[in-house]
């Protein structure tokens, strides 16, 4: 394994612990984050196009060149449905029991699992912005994918995750992301 490879490798396993020592509502941890590599890189991105194509969503082929460009792949999932009892209403609900009555009736052919707690939600992003920063501190090429996301619980990367997302990694003289 060349120097640049090992690194991203370094640099994704340091994601996932920024992800994990990320605040977390009540401080409860509701995240699950798992690192693709490889053969799994082609296989996501292989799912992205049929996702992509079975909903008629263009991006996702587009995405899906990205992952399989990658030299690694940070998914970052959250158990949505954990509600945090609060009543808060966030998720739209004015009681969380509302809520979690509602996942339970919830429609299966959507593309994430919902109603989630808005709280969970909120973690999720400040558990991505984590390990986003981890990467760009480190100079490694990154961006945030929906499309992998979707396309990780297709494959049932993250059991029990209704919401997740992908961070796709590269070390290359141009980033890979932005210059499509």
């Amino acid at each position: 394994m060349d120097p640049e490879e090992e690194a991203v490798r370094t640099i994704a396993n340091l994601m996932a612990v920024s992800v994990r020592t990320a605040p977390k509502g009540k401080g409860i941890d509701t995240i699950e984050t798992k690192v693709l590599y490889g053969p799994e890189l082609a296989e996501l991105s292989r799912e992205m196009e049929a996702v992509g194509s079975r909903i008629g969503f263009q991006f996702f082929m587009r995405d899906a060149k990205n992952i399989a460009a990658a030299s690694a792949c940070v998914l970052i999932g959250c158990h949505g449905d954990q509600h945090v009892g609060l009543n808060c209403g966030g998720c739209g609900f004015n009681t969380c029991k509302e809520m979690a009555e509602a996942f339970s009736n919830r429609n299966e052919s959507t593309l994430f699992k919902g109603p989630v707690c808005a709280i969970r939600m909120a973690d999720l992003g400040i558990a991505i912005g984590s390990a986003v920063k981890t990467a760009q501190i480190h100079n490694a090429d990154n961006r945030v994918f929906f499309s992998a996301g979707v396309a990780a619980l297709s494959l049932g990367h993250l059991p029990g995750c209704t919401t997740a997302y992908a961070i796709p990694l590269s070390v290359t003289g141009k980033n890979i992301f932005f210059d499509r």
